[in-house]
């Protein structure tokens, strides 16, 4: 299902538009101010994100310059700031588009459908190189030094994840999602502990890794 995070502060228009996302089948979660939803990005990783401008703690500017420091997830600025600068600034900050208040619910669908089909990755290649090792995501598995590296199908869920999104911060609460269960997302030492068993299969220096990287507090990143 396609996430869609809502962050402003007009709590009645908040509840309106998770209200009529969801009814068109989005996966919502919403935030209320701009540390709110800089957290929200960071576990629920949304596929788009619909941004008021005018938050109480921090200007939305300041939070679409904060996602772009780490996400390409699709912004939609939406907001009653209609002057030309306004929109000049949150989309030389990184905003992909910009809606006014008052809106129509139909345009802002159709500016997220747009959104969503622009950001629509490429799919990875299906062999992944590293200077260490080679992972081919098709045939599921790994090769080091020309030699097949044995994972545990635990492991290789871990890594596969990773793998699949290059680049990118992949947070702990989605692994744990997607590997162990949705009952299962503040067991991060279960974390700690695959990924330094494949650090240990598949790194040159496990202790200073340089493919799998940990984000402290946050998640972690392959870098092929």
């Amino acid at each position: 299902m396609t996430r869609i995070l809502v962050v402003d502060d007009d709590q009645v228009l908040l509840r309106a538009l998770a209200i009529n996302l969801r009814a068109r089948h989005f996966e919502v979660e919403t935030a209320s101010d701009g540390a709110a939803a800089l957290r929200a990005a960071s576990t629920f990783l949304p596929d788009a994100v619909v941004l008021d401008l005018g938050l109480p703690d921090i200007d939305g500017v300041e939070v679409v310059a904060g996602l772009r420091g780490w996400s390409d997830v699709p912004i939609i600025v939406l907001s009653a700031r209609d002057s030309q600068w306004a929109k000049v600034d949150a989309l030389d900050a990184g905003a992909d588009d910009y809606v006014t208040k008052p809106f129509g619910m139909d345009e802002l669908l159709a500016r997220i459908r747009a959104a969503l089909r622009r950001g629509t990755p490429e799919p990875p290649a299906p062999v992944v190189h590293t200077a260490t090792f080679t992972v081919d995501l098709a045939a599921k598995r790994v090769l080091r030094a020309g030699a097949v590296v044995r994972l545990t199908p635990t492991e290789w869920h871990v890594l596969e994840i990773l793998v699949r999104n290059p680049g990118k911060l992949v947070s702990q609460q989605h692994l744990l999602r997607e590997v162990w269960g949705p009952h299962y997302e503040h067991e991060t030492n279960y974390l700690r502990v695959y990924l330094a068993q494949l650090r240990r299969k598949l790194e040159v220096e496990p202790a200073h890794p340089r493919h799998l990287i940990t984000e402290p507090g946050m998640g972690y990143r392959f870098e092929p």
